[in-house]
């Protein structure tokens, strides 16, 4: 006998759940014979690469347990994209009556957040300033061009979301995408107003970016954090006026994340000794890669697409056994050895600083009160910001929405922001002189003190 009810039951072959630690399980869509779903971009060669570049570029050498990937940071932040994209869906509507289909934006916040970093090269943003910079390049332009060139016939493709299928005739533009997922304009692209109006969900102190990384990486790590309340900050947002408006109930819930995004940056993405592993591999990181890789990345992108973190510590453990006088050799073993955490740079000072203080010239003061110093010294100012310079950042997440008014109150954004250090100034003085690390440490508490 026919069972009428099994129609029901396809949903279940149309979209697959992934476990996950933070979120329980996350959805995607799997395609079928006929078109593409994000399975077909998950299981893309520029995706599966991500799975061996380390979320953190050098913290893994210091957190032991903190192995995670790109690629499982990459699926958070596309479902918390789902979440957004959900919730702000009425007020999205109401604002603009002319965006697609529900789920039509939704996919294209899915599709922002999963790619928004496909463009990463082996220690992430450590590649960023060692390489990509000498083309005046970073990782979002390279993510960017992959979104519209390479990964574009399968975006183009898609006719669902996890929540249901697009409308006759729909689909998401890689031009959306890659506008809405990073920072900068494109040069001589107007964006829809409704795609305007939900960048902030992708840029900004409180995106669906940091809101995962910060949480995964303190799980991934061991690290305990204070709350991070996600749904409520999700709850409390909606459009109005062209842009995204967080409700003034979700004020606590955005301090206590931004506080704990600054713990973050001060006990883990700067910790003391992942910059001791930074300033040892900065030595040789620019000199490996041009043996490595023949040139920019957008020239050639195959060469790039089997560039990871795997990669290169594979070819530098072959490059140690390299004949005593060539270059693989002396990378190779300069690598053996930070890969033995045989770290010739030591930490003599460290402070936290205020965010106005001029930095600039500590290095030449130092030396002046140290002349008997003869090793090799640097000053290491990083910075830990956790909300922009101008809280009124045309694209911030920072309008807040006072219900005593019925208004949207940049004033009170302003100052819910200046209750929050805005930018931290953590400074180091390392040496690779053991011996002069006391008179280094005088000097420079003399200075900055």
């Amino acid at each position: 006998m026919a069972n009428h009810s099994l129609p029901a039951a396809e949903r279940f072959s149309e979209v697959n759940l992934i476990a996950d630690p933070l979120y329980g399980y996350i959805e995607i869509t799997k395609g079928s014979d006929t078109e593409p779903g994000e399975r077909t971009l998950l299981d893309n060669p520029w995706l599966q690469r991500l799975r061996r570049i380390h979320q953190l570029q050098s913290a893994w050498w210091v957190f032991p347990s903190a192995e995670h990937s790109r690629f499982v940071h990459l699926l958070g932040t596309m479902h918390l994209a789902s979440l957004f994209a959900r919730r702000i869906d009425a007020s999205l509507r109401a604002a603009f009556p002319d965006a697609p289909s529900p789920a039509c934006v939704e996919e294209t916040l899915r599709l922002a957040g999963l790619l928004h970093d496909v463009g990463h090269g082996p220690f992430g943003h450590f590649f960023d300033q060692e390489v990509l910079a000498k083309w005046g390049l970073d990782h979002e332009d390279i993510s960017r061009w992959l979104v519209e060139n390479q990964l574009a016939e399968t975006i183009r493709g898609l006719r669902s979301s996890p929540s249901g299928v697009f409308d006759e005739g729909e689909c998401v533009d890689p031009r959306w995408v890659a506008w809405v997922m990073a920072d900068a304009d494109i040069s001589g692209y107007e964006p829809p107003g409704w795609l305007a109006a939900c960048k902030p969900i992708l840029c900004g102190p409180a995106t669906v970016d940091n809101l995962d990384y910060v949480r995964r990486d303190a799980y991934m790590c061991g690290i305990s954090l204070g709350p991070v309340d996600v749904q409520r900050l999700i709850h409390y947002s909606f459009v109005t006026g062209g842009t995204m408006a967080l409700h003034m109930h979700a004020a606590g819930a955005l301090q206590m994340f931004l506080a704990s995004r600054l713990y973050m940056y001060t006990q883990v993405y700067h910790h003391r000794t992942g910059r001791r592993f930074d300033l040892s591999m900065q030595e040789i990181f620019a000199d490996t890669i041009a043996l490595l890789l023949p040139g920019n990345p957008l020239d050639h992108p195959d060469d790039y697409l089997q560039l990871t973190d795997w990669a290169v510590i594979e070819a530098v453990h072959r490059w140690a056994r390299s004949p005593q006088t060539s270059e693989e050799s002396r990378l190779g073993e300069a690598w053996d050895r930070l890969l033995g955490r045989d770290l010739h740079w030591h930490l003599a000072y460290e402070t936290i600083a205020h965010r106005d203080a001029d930095l600039s010239t500590l290095r030449e003061r130092l030396f002046a009160q140290t002349p008997e110093v003869t090793g090799r010294v640097q000053v290491d100012v990083v910075s830990a910001k956790i909300a922009p310079h101008n809280p009124m950042a045309e694209h911030g997440f920072v309008a807040m929405y006072d219900p005593i008014k019925g208004t949207v109150e940049r004033r009170n954004t302003a100052e819910m922001i200046e209750r929050l250090p805005q930018h931290n100034q953590l400074v180091r003085v390392f040496t690779d002189d053991v011996a002069a690390i006391p008179a280094l440490h005088r000097a420079a508490q003399r200075l900055l003190n």
